[in-house]
Order: structure tokens, then C-alpha cells, then sequence
């Protein structure tokens, strides 16, 4: 099982921002570090972390901290 810590420092990699910068209410362009550029640094280091493969029509879905650990979810991976 995986923990939302976890699933933060991936984010905080992907966007180079310190992980307390990271919260829930998270959503695509919340931040100026989260634009299309940076979305797919995000979905490369969330399958190279969790070991998946994440369908396009999920990727263009990821709208959200919420959203993405419904679709990690969906491929298998359970975020406490």
C-alpha cells in the first residue's frame, strides 16, 4: 500500500518544489509549476514510481491530486 506521502514527493519531484508545497486541494495549473509541460514529468514519474502505465484518456483526466489517486487507483495502486 502506498501513502499519500509518498504520492506528494512524486509530485514535489516532478514539479521541483518542495513537498509541503503539496496539499490535496491540488489541481492542474493551481501552481504556476504545474503546467502541460511539467503534467507529463508528472505521469513519467508516477509510472516509473508505481510501476505502471497510465491510458491517455486517464492522463488527459489527471486534473487534480483527487483525480490522480482515482486513476492510480484504477491501475491497480491504493493511496491511504
Amino acid at each position: 500500500m502506498s501513502t499519500t506521502q509518498e504520492l506528494h514527493q512524486v509530485f514535489a519531484t516532478a514539479f521541483e518544489i518542495p513537498v509541503e508545497s503539496i496539499t490535496a486541494d491540488l489541481e492542474y495549473q493551481g501552481i504556476v509549476e504545474w503546467d502541460s509541460m511539467s503534467h507529463l514529468l508528472l505521469v513519467d514519474e508516477l509510472e516509473k514510481f508505481y510501476n505502471v502505465s497510465i491510458p491517455m484518456e486517464d492522463i488527459l483526466e489527471m486534473g487534480s491530486v483527487d483525480k490522480i489517486k482515482a486513476i492510480l487507483k484504477k491501475n491497480g495502486v491504493e493511496i491511504q
